[in-house]
């Protein structure tokens, strides 16, 4: 009987617009971080965006409790919609820190773990993009995978040189949070690969 009730595929397209919102969010932190000083207007901008990301993932559970059959399991749906709003989180989280610690310059290592975050939120996008046919996600994967790997060897080796004594100690812990939420942030996006990849193969 269940398989003459048409099922919800909706769930894709709110999935996709989330990807979406936080590839804008990491293409804003990136403009963040390229500047100099001045970053109340991206953070701004990214709270706007972290916004957007609450609302779609509200609409992702309203819709779920109000569907029948979904197109994957209801736990994948929940921890899929919840991953994706972490990495949205973390990067709005960064723009804040810099904003509200006043940071005048960023430094090389936090432009580079910006960049991986930029990388990582394209195959994001990417893997989402694919996930309705549960095929070609796991190349995208894998590649969050490799970039979350990247950024854990730049924020050990960036919280190491902090503490070689020419920072002020209230600069040091500045800059050890703002590289543990970059770092964070690549971990979320690791996440939402996990989680994709399973669905990808409980479905195929």
């Amino acid at each position: 009987m269940f398989r003459f009730i048409p099922r919800e595929e909706k769930f894709f397209d709110f999935f996709a617009a989330a990807a979406q919102n936080i590839l804008r969010g990491a293409q804003a932190l990136t403009t963040l971080m390229e500047g100099e000083g001045g970053f109340e207007v991206q953070w701004r901008q990214l709270e706007d965006l972290e916004h957007e990301g609450d609302k779609i993932t509200h609409q992702i559970l309203r819709k779920v409790n109000r569907t029948f059959i979904t197109p994957i399991d209801r736990e994948d749906i929940y921890a899929l919609a919840t991953a994706l709003d972490d990495v949205m989180d973390f990067i709005e989280a960064v723009a804040a820190r810099m904003a509200l610690y006043k940071i005048k310059q960023p430094t090389d290592e936090a432009k580079k773990l910006t960049r991986l975050i930029l990388r990582s939120a394209e195959e994001i996008v990417k893997a989402i993009a694919h996930l309705e046919v549960f095929d070609q996600v796991q190349e995208h994967c894998i590649e969050i995978n490799r970039l979350e790997n990247m950024a854990d060897d730049v924020s050990r080796e960036a919280i190491a040189r902090l503490f070689d004594g020419e920072l002020p100690p209230i600069e040091v812990m500045k800059w050890k949070e703002i590289y543990e939420t970059l770092e964070t942030a690549t971990d979320r996006c690791e996440d939402v690969a996990n989680i994709v990849e399973t669905v990808a193969l409980k479905n195929s």
